[in-house]
């Protein structure tokens, strides 16, 4: 899953502990979440302490370009919170997702062998 988030924002940060959960209950099934950062280049020390504060473990990146940020313009990121689940072929299965949906998604898609 790509997340698209930043410091700042409030809805990001505030579905921060739900993803934190999902994440630790699918990472040895074939998931992961890659963190797209739209801070900028004020903001990193603002942004490494919400990675640490937040228990976010999943790799997370930022140009710290704010909305220029290269990645979110491949996907035309307009507001974030924003996240894209991808299965293993590169396919866009589930667009800004809730964590319940999510969940659901991820118990549908990566089944308990």
């Amino acid at each position: 899953m790509i997340d698209f988030w930043a410091s700042w924002c409030g809805p990001c940060r505030d579905a921060n502990p739900e993803l934190v959960k999902i994440y630790n209950k699918f990472k040895d099934r074939n998931f992961t979440i890659l963190g797209v950062s739209l801070d900028g280049a004020d903001g990193k020390d603002a942004w490494l302490k919400a990675i640490k504060d937040d228990g976010l473990s999943w790799p997370q990146v930022s140009d710290l370009k704010h909305w220029k940020n290269e990645v979110g313009k491949l996907y035309s990121i307009r507001k974030i919170p924003q996240s894209f689940l991808i299965d293993p072929q590169g396919v866009i299965i589930a667009k800004d997702i809730e964590a319940t949906e999510l969940m659901e998604k991820l118990k549908q898609v990566l089944p308990i062998k």
